[in-house]
C-alpha cells in the first residue's frame, strides 16, 4: 500500500539528504551573517571612538619621497605647516620610494589594503591552532577576528595615519611560524617520563623578518636579543645579516642619506613630538605626564625602563621554555612598546596576540577543569585504576575556571576599542595633565598601564606550541600502546 510500511521503505526515502544540507547551508549562512555583523559593529566602533583620519603620516612620507625623487636630501624634507620630516631608516625611504608615482590618497589606500592583508595572514597563523583544537571553522574565525581587531586603537590609527605597524607586524610574526615549522619529534630514545616531544627550531628562513623589521625601524631588533638569549642561534644570526646586509646594501646606493640618519637624524628625538604628548602611551610618556613635564625624567625612565626589560625578557624566556613561543614573542613585542622612548598609540599591535594569548589560556583552563571533574567523580573512571575514587567537585567548578583570564582579555579589548586617552587629551604647556584630576591622569595613561601590566603578568600556556602546527600528542594513545 502507498501509504504502509512497504510505501516508506524504497528509494523514496531519500529526501532526508536535501533536508541535511538545508541544516549545514542554514549554519553556514548565519555564519556569514555573523561575520557581516562583526564588520558592521567595527564601523560603528571606528565612527564612534576613532578619530578623523586624512592619512596623515602617509602624507609626510609621501611628500618626502616625492621630495627625495626629485633630487633633494631625504631628511630634509618637512611637511607643510609643521614640523615633521622622515624619520625612518634610509632602507624604509627606499621601500616607499615607488609610492612617489601615485597621488598620496591612492598610496593611503594601497597602504590600508595591504596592512588589512597582512593582518588577516597574522590572524591566519595565530587562531589556526585554537579554532583546530575547539573544531571551530577557521574561516568564520578569522572573519570575525579582522573587523573586531580593525577596530581597536592600534589597527585604526595604523590604516588611518597610513603606517606602516601591521606589515612589521606580520614581518616578525612570519619569524614565529618559521621558527615552529620546523618543529621535529625528538629522538626515539628519550625517556618516556621525560618531555614528549623536544623542539629544534631551526627554521631556514627565521630571523629573515625580523631583520627586514630592524633595517625599516629600530624597535625591532629587541626580537634579537630574545633569540640571542634563549640560544636560538640561526635565526638571531639571520636577523642580524639581513638587518646588516639590507642597510649596507642602502648605504652604497644612498651614502649621504645612510650618513645623515644615522650620524644626525636618529639622535634628533624632538623630530617626531614631545615626550608627553597623550598618544605616546611608552613608559617614557608615561613618566612624563605623571610628572607633568614635557621632557620625560631621564634617570628614572632608565631605571624603571631597564627593569622592565629584564622581567619582559625573563618572561619571555620562561615562556618559551614551558612550550609557549607565541607568549614569548608577544611579550617581546609589549616590552619593545613599553621601553622605546616615543610609543605612539598605533604602534601597539603587540595587544592582538596578548588578548589571544588571555582568551586560550581561559579555554584551556576551563577544559582541564571539565578533565579534573571527570576524574573527581565518585565511581571509578573507565581506564583508571580499580577501587580508585576521588572527592566530587562543585558543579559550577568548570565554568568559574578561566574566568579571570576571560575578564582580562575582554576588559583588554574594551580598553582599547574605546580607548579612553582622547576623552583626557592635553598638551603642555596651555592645559595641565592633571586638569581632571587623578581618575583623568589614570585614563590619559590607560593603555600604557596595561603594557606595563600584561609585561608583569600576560600568562603564557606550557605545552601550547605542539598545537599550533597540527601535532597531536596523543600521550594516552602512546602510553596504552607502550602496556
Amino acid at each position: 500500500m502507498p501509504g504502509g510500511e512497504e510505501g516508506r521503505s524504497g528509494p523514496d526515502r531519500l529526501p532526508p539528504l536535501p533536508r541535511v544540507t538545508d541544516r549545514v547551508d542554514r549554519t553556514v549562512l548565519v555564519r556569514l551573517g555573523i561575520v557581516v555583523a562583526a564588520a558592521y559593529a567595527a564601523w560603528l566602533a571606528i565612527g564612534a571612538f576613532g578619530r578623523p583620519y586624512t592619512f596623515f603620516d602617509m602624507r609626510i612620507y609621501h611628500g618626502a619621497v616625492v621630495w627625495w625623487a626629485t633630487g633633494h636630501e631625504l631628511y630634509d624634507f618637512i611637511a607643510p605647516a609643521t614640523t615633521l620630516g622622515f624619520t625612518y631608516p634610509p632602507f624604509a625611504g627606499l621601500l616607499m620610494l615607488p609610492m612617489a608615482r601615485v597621488p598620496v590618497a591612492l598610496a593611503g589606500w594601497i597602504n590600508a589594503l595591504v596592512s588589512v592583508v597582512a593582518l588577516t595572514a597574522v590572524l591566519i597563523a595565530l587562531l589556526r591552532p585554537i579554532v583546530a583544537r575547539l573544531g571551530w571553522p577557521l574561516w568564520f574565525s578569522v572573519g570575525v577576528a579582522v573587523p573586531m581587531a580593525v577596530a581597536i586603537e592600534p589597527v585604526r590609527e595604523t590604516l588611518g595615519y597610513g603606517q606602516v605597524n601591521l606589515i612589521l607586524f606580520a614581518l616578525i610574526t612570519a619569524d614565529l611560524v618559521g621558527l615552529r615549522r620546523r618543529c621535529r619529534r625528538g629522538p626515539r630514545h628519550a625517556p618516556t617520563d621525560g618531555p614528549l616531544v623536544r623542539f629544534v627550531l631551526s627554521g631556514t628562513w627565521a630571523g629573515v623578518g625580523i631583520g627586514l623589521a630592524t633595517a625599516i625601524k629600530l624597535t625591532p631588533a629587541l626580537f634579537v636579543a630574545y633569540l640571542l638569549i634563549t640560544r636560538q642561534w640561526r635565526a638571531a644570526a639571520t636577523a642580524v645579516g639581513t638587518a646588516i646586509g639590507v642597510t649596507v646594501g642602502t648605504f652604497l646606493l644612498f651614502g649621504a642619506e645612510s650618513r645623515a640618519y644615522f650620524s644626525e637624524v636618529l639622535w634628533q628625538t624632538e623630530r617626531v613630538g614631545a615626550a608627553d604628548m597623550t598618544a605616546n602611551q611608552s613608559l617614557a610618556g608615561l613618566l612624563a605626564r605623571l610628572y607633568d613635564t614635557i621632557e620625560t625624567p631621564g634617570l628614572l625612565w632608565v631605571s624603571f625602563a631597564m627593569l622592565l626589560l629584564a622581567l619582559g625578557l625573563s618572561r619571555a624566556a620562561a615562556a618559551r621554555a614551558d612550550g609557549d613561543e607565541l607568549t614569548a614573542f608577544t611579550l617581546v613585542g609589549l616590552t619593545a612598546n613599553v621601553i622605546s622612548p616615543i610609543s605612539w598609540s598605533h604602534h601597539l599591535v603587540w595587544v592582538i596576540p596578548a588578548i589571544i594569548v588571555l582568551a586560550d589560556a581561559a579555554v584551556r583552563r576551563r577544559e582541564a577543569s571539565r578533565g579534573l571533574v571527570a576524574r573527581a567523580a565518585p565511581h571509578p573512571v573507565e581506564g583508571g585504576l580499580p577501587g580508585v575514587t576521588g572527592l566530587r567537585s562543585p558543579i559550577w567548578y568548570p565554568t568559574l575556571t578561566g574566568l579571570r583570564h576571560a575578564v582580562a582579555a575582554v576588559v583588554l579589548y574594551l580598553i582599547f576599542l574605546v580607548s579612553p586617552i582622547w576623552w583626557y587629551e592635553h598638551q603642555l604647556p596651555e592645559v595641565s595633565h592633571y586638569q581632571d584630576g587623578l581618575f583623568g591622569a589614570l585614563m590619559e595613561n590607560s593603555l600604557a598601564i596595561a603594557l606595563i601590566a600584561l609585561v608583569a603578568a600576560l600568562p603564557w600556556r606550557p605545552g601550547a606550541d605542539p598545537a599550533f602546527y597540527d601535532q597531536r600528542l596523543a600521550r594516552p594513545a602512546q602510553l596504552a600502546a607502550r602496556r
